[in-house]
């Protein structure tokens, strides 16, 4: 009869690598809920994590364990290439050092606590900055990967919208979420009546809606409107970080000079960017004094384009002054007419009707919002014969004084507001903004009077405000550092002479590989040197200091015995510290690290009470 044969047992497992490798998947996790499955590397990573998540739950062997550290590298990884802000980063961080750690806590085998693992896990992580910051400074950028398509207005739009009906609000809501932050390279803001950010031209008018008859061209054909690929990123002047929304368009100025490849802006004004437009977009601007190209973009059929018939007060009054012989007097005149009239702003004016809704608006109820005045602002020129339109975007913003990182201009959806623009011959485009006209004015420019209603508890965020003065400051240092970027500081670097570039990333990197292995090396010995022996000498340190030091070849507890008869206010904790060295040194190593903490508490309340010790 055969011997029963022995099951082999599995290899034993680090006490602490299942909790460690389980609050990695924990922070990966909340990670993995700000990806949109819709892209390329979200769609994987999301994928990456699940199964992760499986194996982790299904793993038994030191293999498998093994296993889910390493994915849960790379699924780290994916995540920082598509959440590279400071909140995500810090969160890829945490979750690194754990997944590290409970690699660690595997290989090692050593029976280590939470606090020697992650220590550890620390250092590897320091050791290896300086490769990933050659990596990150020297190696070419790759393009970013594309997303799949997905439906247009799948994600809810940030305080804008593509076409613009005003009659059909009853009550203008005020809402406080972020649209935007932009910060300036000068440190200050451009002055309260210049803060006019432009997203959307509205061209269209079918007498009760406003849309768009623009299509963005595939390529732009004055360089000046084309994002080239020379070293300029330097000269950014704006750093714009825009909130996920369903529109290309994001906000500008309407002037400088965009320095990403993703940038687009059109003949009529709009800013496209390419990238895509479902998670936060980050963009540079350097400032340029010369005219941009779409201001002197003449106007088209449309510019001029009303339904006859439809608003005839209107068209009336506007007739009159048609009779001007240019159209800059046809606009001084609807100026003046405006000021002489009783307008109101007002954010809850009710609907219009449909017949003839902006004469009901001009002569009978004579209040409204933003939309309202520049809707019929922009249909009384278009009456009068001077081409004309409607433009949305964001005016004023909050300026925010962060005490760390950068200050910023706060935009947030109740900064939405719509604007007219007048085509006149000579000067190309120019903004007109008739709420201004009227008694009240409208909502301030002052970027501190421009929050009223639902945004006066904007007041009371300040930790929130300093968090994204952070955040700004990150993306300028990090995220701010493009292919444009790394082209210029390879031009001073190399010259002309990039057919080096290999060479030279090779040769950093071996030195800092060297330099990461000896600090590691050193920082391994010192984490595994006498740990008992350092905290002795600390404190045979501190009593020479005192007055009192050790024979030669006089034992330890001789030694206590002669510091205990000088100083008898030192018994109890001279005394359980002797007791805690002899047991970590002649002692069975069973909890290492626990004995050290023990020992390391002992000799600070023995430190601390010696300091007290009369000199």
């Amino acid at each position: 009869m055969a011997p029963a044969r022995r099951r082999s047992r599995p290899p034993r497992l680090g006490g602490a690598t299942a909790p460690l490798q389980a609050l990695a998947m924990a922070l990966l996790a909340i990670g993995l809920t700000g990806l949109q499955p819709n892209l390329l590397l979200g769609a994987m990573a999301i994928g990456l994590g699940a199964l992760t998540a499986l194996k982790l739950w299904e793993a038994r062997s030191l293999a498998e364990h093994r296993l889910v550290s390493l994915l849960q590298l790379v699924c780290a990884g994916l995540l920082a290439s598509m959440r590279p802000e400071l909140g995500p980063s810090l969160l890829q961080a945490a979750a690194i050092l754990l997944a590290l750690a409970g690699l660690l806590a595997l290989e090692l085998d050593a029976g280590l606590g939470w606090q020697v693992l992650l220590r550890r896990s620390a250092q590897v992580l320091a050791a290896a900055l300086p490769l990933a910051l050659v990596l990150f400074l020297l190696v070419p950028r790759l393009s970013p990967f594309s997303a799949i398509p997905s439906q247009r207005g799948s994600t809810a739009m940030v305080g804008l919208s593509d076409s613009l009906e005003p009659g059909s609000i009853a009550e203008l809501v005020g809402n406080a979420s972020p649209a935007a932050r932009v910060a300036f390279a000068g440190g200050q803001p451009p002055a309260t009546e210049q803060r006019y950010w432009r997203v959307l031209v509205h061209d269209r008018f079918d007498g009760q809606r406003w849309t768009s008859s623009t299509a963005p061209a595939a390529e732009p054909n004055d360089p000046r409107q084309r994002s080239d690929s020379t070293p300029a990123a330097a000269g950014a002047t704006q750093l714009w970080l825009t909130e996920p929304s369903s529109l290309v368009a994001v906000p500008w100025s309407g002037r400088g000079r965009p320095l990403s490849q993703e940038l687009l802006a059109d003949a009529g004004g709009e800013l496209l960017h390419r990238g895509p437009s479902d998670q936060r977009r980050v963009y540079a601007i350097a400032d340029d004094d010369s005219v941009n190209p779409w201001q002197q973009q003449p106007p088209s059929p449309a510019d001029l384009g009303l339904p006859r018939g439809q608003n005839p007060r209107l068209e009336a009054l506007a007739a009159r002054w048609a009779a001007l012989p240019v159209p800059i007097q046809r606009l001084e005149a609807a100026q003046r007419w405006f000021d002489s009239q009783n307008f109101s702003y007002s954010t809850n004016p009710g609907t219009l009707p449909r017949q003839a809704p902006l004469d009901a608006f001009l002569f009978e109820r004579r209040q409204g919002f933003c939309g309202h005045y520049a809707s019929s602002f922009t249909a009384l020129m278009r009456a009068a014969g001077v081409p004309a339109r409607v433009v949305s975007g964001y005016r004023g913003g909050r300026w925010v004084q962060a005490i760390g990182g950068n200050s910023y201009l706060d935009l947030r959806q109740a900064d939405a507001h719509a604007w007219s623009e007048v085509w006149l011959p000579g000067e190309g485009w120019r903004l007109v903004d008739p709420s201004r006209w009227i008694a009240s004015g409208g909502p301030g420019l002052d970027a501190d009077q421009a929050r009223s209603g639902a945004m006066g508890w904007l007041q009371q965020e300040w930790l929130q405000q300093q968090w994204w003065g952070l955040d700004i400051g990150w993306t300028r240092l990090w995220l701010g550092y493009d292919r444009q970027s790394q082209q210029a500081l390879l031009q001073r670097l190399l010259g002309d002479q990039l057919q080096w570039l290999g060479a030279l990333v090779l040769l950093v990197l071996g030195l800092c590989l060297a330099v990461s292995l000896a600090a590691l090396s050193w920082l391994q010995r010192r984490s595994e040197g006498d740990a008992p022996r350092r905290a002795l000498e600390a404190i045979l340190h501190q009593l020479a200091w005192a007055g009192l030091g050790p024979e030669p070849g006089e034992t330890l507890p001789a030694f206590a015995a002669r510091v205990e008869q000088r100083w008898p206010q030192l018994v109890p904790e001279l005394e359980r510290f002797v007791d805690l060295y002899q047991q970590r040194r002649y002692g069975p190593p069973s909890r290492p690290d626990r004995a050290d903490r023990e020992l390391r508490h002992s000799r600070r309340q023995l430190q601390h009470r010696i300091q007290r010790l009369p000199r």
